[in-house]
């Protein structure tokens, strides 16, 4: 079974989106509502937008299950990343505008699902970034999502154009945050920094810049490369937003190491 799609490239930098999936087996599919069946919380068209990192040669994982199966992006300890605020678990049972997920009744299954799809992904991350840092003698990795841009159970008004997130400063070196910092700043774009988004379990866990492991998340609000009432893909607002993401990759993959 195909969990994952993945591409090995050989520059120091693995690109993860674990929240681009729309599969979702039958067993889980057939007993959820139409909020379920429809996946409106995907991270919709990650893998497009990013369609030019094939040819920087970065190495790609990115998931083929939906979110609403497992959320790989949650650590399997149930620890909540943002405490206070209102966050979808490991196995979600509701929308992000609150609405369920599963007809009544129906119980998820998580230890088997961890087992099935989420702990699979985690470990081609694992291998990944090993082979990278033994090959380079460090390794980046860069976590790709997107979320709309007004999620009032969330976060009140609208979601900056592009977060980043590093853990409160704990998941990467603070000198190439800085300068990555910089270019989403120098560019059209609103933005924030440890803001409502701080970065996921993957970035926290994987990131280790004392033993030269930077993790960074990007969150991208989709109405920056979308059409957010129809869910159409919108070619004019991607190809100006390309520009930024290629820089932020590049200086990924250029940046020395300290």
């Amino acid at each position: 079974m195909d969990l994952y799609f993945f591409h090995k490239g050989s520059k120091p930098l693995l690109v993860s989106m674990p929240h681009v999936g729309l599969e979702n087996p039958e067993y889980i599919k057939s007993n959820m509502t139409s909020h379920g069946v429809n996946m409106m919380d995907t991270d919709w068209y990650i893998d497009r937008l990013y369609d030019f990192l094939l040819d920087m040669d970065v190495s790609i994982i990115g998931a083929k299950y939906s979110r609403y199966v497992v959320d790989l992006n949650r650590g399997i300890d149930g620890t909540n990343l943002y405490p206070g605020k209102k966050v979808s678990g490991l196995c979600p049972t509701h929308t992000f505008d609150g609405d369920s997920l599963y007809k009544k009744d129906f119980k998820i299954d998580e230890a088997a699902r961890i087992d099935r799809y989420w702990r699979p992904y985690h470990d081609k991350i694992s291998n990944e970034l090993s082979r990278i840092k033994q090959y380079h003698g460090f390794t980046r990795l860069w976590d790709a999502h997107s979320i709309k841009s007004h999620v009032p159970e969330l976060f009140n008004g609208r979601l900056p154009d592009l977060n980043l997130g590093t853990g409160n400063g704990t998941s990467a070196d603070m000198e190439l945050v800085k300068k990555l910092d910089k270019i989403i700043r120098n560019s059209k774009y609103t933005n924030a920094l440890n803001g409502r988004f701080k970065g996921g379990y993957i970035t926290r866990h994987y990131g280790d810049p004392k033993n030269n492991i930077d993790a960074i998340q990007l969150e991208i609000s989709q109405i920056t490369y979308m059409n957010e009432k129809t869910n159409e893909f919108d070619e004019r607002l991607a190809n100006q937003l390309r520009p930024t993401l290629k820089k932020l990759i590049e200086t990924l993959i250029s940046f020395p190491k300290m």
